[in-house]
C-alpha cells in the first residue's frame, strides 16, 4: 500500500510506503491550537517509509518534546514528530484521508462538550444552485 498527500497549495508533497500505523483524534489544547480545530487526526508512520515529493515543511518546536511541521506557504497542519524513526502525518494531509481511519480519541478531557451532539444537529443540504460560482485554487488530490 502506497498513500500520498501533500498541503493545501501543493508545495509541500509526500509519500508513504507500506502500511500506516495507528490513527487516531487527539483533543488535547495543542493539537486543537496547531490545527485549529476540535481535534487533531494524526497516523503514525515509519520514518523510512516516508519520503518527501516536493517542498519541504516548515517546522515550529511546540513544545521541549514535539515539533510540529507545515506549510510556510498555506499554512496547512503537516506533522507532529516526537521520534528519530516514527513521524504523525496530519490524516487530512492525505488524498485519501479515508484510507487512514482513526481508531481511537486521545485527551477526551479536553475535548469540547458540543462534539458529542454532532450527530444530532441538523445539516443543510448542498446548496445546488447557488449564484456564486467558487472556482478551488487547492491542489488537486493527487501528485502532479
Amino acid at each position: 500500500m502506497g498513500l500520498s498527500g501533500g498541503c493545501q497549495c501543493g508545495a509541500v508533497r509526500f509519500r508513504v510506503a507500506g502500511e500506516p500505523g495507528r490513527a487516531s483524534i487527539c483533543h488535547c489544547r495543542m493539537c486543537q491550537k496547531a490545527f485549529s480545530g476540535p481535534f487533531g487526526a494524526l497516523v503514525t508512520v515509519a520514518v523510512a517509509n516516508l519520503t518527501w515529493t516536493r517542498g519541504e515543511r516548515s517546522i515550529f518546536q511546540s513544545s521541549d518534546a514535539i515539533r510540529r511541521g507545515f506549510c510556510a506557504a498555506c499554512g496547512s497542519p503537516l506533522t507532529f514528530e516526537w521520534s528519530d524513526d516514527k513521524i504523525d502525518l496530519a490524516v487530512f494531509a492525505f488524498d485519501d484521508p479515508s484510507a487512514v481511519a482513526p481508531v481511537v480519541q486521545l485527551a477526551v478531557e479536553t475535548r469540547p462538550a458540543w462534539m458529542e451532539h454532532l450527530a444530532d444537529m441538523p445539516v443543510r443540504p448542498p446548496a445546488g444552485g447557488s449564484a456564486v460560482a467558487v472556482v478551488s485554487r487547492q491542489h488537486p488530490d493527487f501528485d502532479t
